[in-house]
This record gives structure tokens, C-alpha cells and sequence, in this order.
């Protein structure tokens, strides 16, 4: 009862304290909000809304997520207010749990975000939405992942920031987003695989326009496998970092 009680209180605070701050709102909300405008607007008589739209909420969650963590952890080590979190009672897969819930959150609704735009330009009609929300959900896990994996090392916002610039702009380029997979040279097709946003937008792809390279099953296989390795990485190394 009394980690479910911490639990709850590390989401509480981190929903009520971050979700507002200028890295958030301009990373995590206004740069997926104005490349979705951008896109939607642009797209019209030459590409299709549909074909668009994968990508961009794939692209929506991936900033709102990690721009999420950059902010929490980076903000409460700055206070040393993480250093008492790791003093408390609790695991450290607790912990980590907690910590990456409200991204994942503040990702997955950042997601449809893309949709309701969409939603006045073109017929939704016939998606399997419940699809969606699987695959969603998942790429928000995997970018949560990620981003704590990366703002564990930083010590300011900015320095996570940038640091996660640099994963973010070469996934949007290589996960099928701009370019799809089976048109990328055959020099970068391994790294695109060996990205799980590949497979997130992937899923995306096949629920919304019919067009996925691999199975829905497969993909969602993959990310989960992502979201364990990526889940024992930080917690590893949160205990290196900060514990031991």
C-alpha cells in the first residue's frame, strides 16, 4: 500500500509540476503542433491526410515524451530533489515506472493532437482505433524509455535537450516518417530497423492507410522486446549513476 501510495505521488507531482514548463510547451507541445499545421496545410491536392498522419502522431509522442523526462529529471536533480526519491522506500523499478508514467501521458495525448486536425480534412472513418491505441501506447513506452535512458547523464534541461536532438531528428529521418523504409538506401535500412520507432510508425502505418511493412503482431513483438531492453538499461544505470 505504501508504494502504490509513493507511486501515485511521484506521478501527482510530476503532472502538476512539469507538464506546463517552457522546455515542455515548446519542445514537447508547440514543435509537434506547428510541423503537424505545416504538414496538414501543405499536403493538400498533393498528399494524402492519411498518408501524412502516422507519422506525425508517431512524431508527436516522440518529442512530448522525452521532452517530458528531460524536464523531470534533469529539474529534480538540479534541486536534489531526486536524491531523496532514491532515498525513499521504494524500488528502483518503481521508481522508474513512476517517473516515465506521466510522459508516457503527456505523449499519448500529444499523439491525437495530429488527429483532431486531421479530423476536419479527411474521413477517419473505418479506422481500427483500438489499433491505434495499442501501438501509441507502445511508442510512448519505448520514447520514455529513451528519454530517461538519456536525461540520466544530463545535468541542465538544455544539455538533455540537445543530447536527445540527437536520437530524435535521425529517427524522424529514418523511422519511414519522410522517406519510407523500403525506399531508404540500403546503407541506412539497418539502422532504421534497429530503431523501435520504425516499428511504432509501422503499426500506425498499417491500422491507418494499410500500407505496413510487417505484421501488426511483429511489430508490436519488437517493441516490447525494446521496451525491456531499454527498461533493464535504465534502471542499470540509474544504480551506476546515482546509487552506487
Amino acid at each position: 500500500m505504501e508504494t502504490l501510495i509513493a507511486f501515485w505521488n511521484i506521478l501527482r507531482k510530476d503532472i502538476e509540476n512539469y507538464y506546463l514548463k517552457p522546455p515542455n510547451i515548446s519542445w514537447g507541445i508547440i514543435f509537434p503542433l506547428s510541423w503537424t499545421l505545416m504538414q496538414l496545410i501543405r499536403s493538400q491536392g498533393a498528399i494524402r491526410i492519411l498518408d501524412l498522419l502516422p507519422g506525425l502522431m508517431a512524431m508527436s509522442i516522440l518529442f512530448g515524451t522525452t521532452s517530458m523526462l528531460a524536464v523531470t529529471i534533469t529539474f529534480e536533480r538540479k534541486g536534489r530533489s531526486f536524491d531523496r526519491l532514491l532515498l525513499a522506500s521504494i524500488s528502483v523499478n518503481v521508481l522508474v515506472i513512476a517517473k516515465i508514467l506521466g510522459a508516457i501521458l503527456f505523449g499519448s495525448l500529444n499523439a491525437f493532437v495530429p488527429v483532431i486536425f486531421a479530423s476536419f480534412l479527411a474521413d477517419l472513418s473505418g479506422i481500427n482505433w483500438g489499433l491505434v491505441a495499442i501501438g501509441v501506447l507502445m511508442i510512448a513506452i519505448t520514447s520514455a524509455l529513451m528519454g530517461l535512458f538519456i536525461a540520466i547523464s544530463a545535468r541542465e534541461v538544455f544539455e538533455a535537450q540537445t543530447a536527445s536532438n540527437f536520437f530524435r531528428f535521425p529517427m524522424l529521418f529514418l523511422c519511414g516518417l519522410f522517406i519510407p523504409v523500403n525506399r531508404l538506401p540500403k546503407i541506412l535500412k539497418p539502422i532504421s530497423l534497429s530503431l523501435p520507432l520504425t516499428y511504432g510508425t509501422d503499426i500506425l502505418n498499417g491500422t491507418i492507410n494499410g500500407k505496413s511493412i510487417f505484421s501488426s503482431l511483429f511489430n508490436l513483438s519488437i517493441m516490447v522486446a525494446f521496451a525491456i531492453l531499454l527498461f533493464y538499461l535504465c534502471q542499470k544505470n540509474i544504480k551506476k549513476k546515482w546509487i552506487l
